[in-house]
């Protein structure tokens, strides 16, 4: 293949790629808001979990008075806060570029709310168990 037609295969790859850097379209899924995306649903699931662990301690989640429960909350909520964290620090610093970074400091503060859910059952848990 003649090198002509690899250039100019190239020119049009390398103005798509300069033109995403320079930001994203608004309804466009990119990698950054997908991983928002994915913290933001971890963390709201740690916040789920301890809201049926402080709702019903041994009923629905772990048998031991909600233990189970209030650990999965925990680590949950924190994964979900380290996750959100990550993608802040690799999203690029501004708001609107594709990435993520709305989503990743809701991430961070839904995380956090689900720690301290996952930490208020984890105290309930070992107080009632004694």
């Amino acid at each position: 293949m003649p090198v002509h037609h690899l250039l100019a295969g190239a020119v049009p790859a390398v103005a798509h790629v300069t033109l995403a850097a320079q930001g994203a379209d608004s309804y466009a899924l990119t990698s950054g808001r997908l991983w928002s995306i994915v913290a933001i649903g971890l963390a709201l699931v740690g916040v789920v979990i301890g809201g049926l662990t402080l709702a019903r301690p041994g009923s629905r989640i772990g048998t031991d008075t909600g233990r189970l429960g209030a650990v999965l909350t925990l680590g949950a909520g924190l994964a979900g806060a380290v996750a959100g964290a990550l993608v802040v620090a690799t999203s690029g610093g501004q708001l609107g570029t594709g990435g993520g970074l709305a989503g990743g400091v809701i991430a961070i503060m839904i995380g956090l709310v689900g720690a301290a859910v996952g930490g208020l059952a984890l105290a309930r848990a070992g107080r009632s168990t004694t």
